[in-house]
């Protein structure tokens, strides 16, 4: 008996082709969750120093909420330049909060801040409350751009163009 050309291993990139439509429908639904526009969730951080952060008492200024582990390649890579876009925009009025996720050991996280003299707040989200409240994020680096009236504007998920992220920060600064 032979293969017919309409059998499926005549066309072996029909699973391939599947799957890569589930990731990008997924990704796509991950997206269309934060519309722009969408109000950022009321939670409030717990700074590794002790201070509480909530979104609402940010309200007025524009934010930044970066999702990162110290045992993320990409995370690691980004934050010199993270550093660098809150040190050029803090002045402006630009919040920063780096959120390390559930599973980054306590000590790994304040370990990395001190060491790389992390000048934003960095929280810990010991049981995961905060990054369920953002849309349940699970890859890391995952950004919010928040808006001086408390709505998400942009979503990163991995590395931003950072120049793209500038005039962005730019604009809304400016508003």
């Amino acid at each position: 008996m032979t293969a017919s050309t309409d059998s499926p291993r005549s066309r072996p990139w029909i699973k391939p082709a599947a799957a890569c439509a589930l990731v990008l429908a997924l990704a796509g639904i991950g997206y269309t969750a934060f519309d722009s526009g969408t109000p950022a969730p009321n939670v409030t951080f717990i700074s590794i120093a002790g201070d509480k952060i909530s979104t609402e008492s940010l309200r007025g200024k524009v934010v930044m909420v970066n999702f990162w582990a110290t045992s993320c390649t990409t995370c690691v890579k980004e934050m010199p330049q993270m550093v660098e876009t809150y040190n050029k925009y803090k002045a402006q009025g630009l919040e920063f909060v780096a959120v390390a996720m559930q599973y980054d050991p306590p000590n790994y996280v304040l370990n990395f801040t001190e060491t790389r003299k992390l000048p934003f707040t960095v929280a810990i989200d010991s049981a995961g409350d905060i990054a369920r409240q953002f849309g349940d994020v699970t890859l890391t680096p995952t950004t919010f751009l928040i808006d001086k009236d408390g709505r998400i504007i942009k979503k990163y998920v991995g590395e931003p163009d950072f120049a793209a992220l500038h005039k962005l920060l730019e604009k809304e600064l400016a508003s």
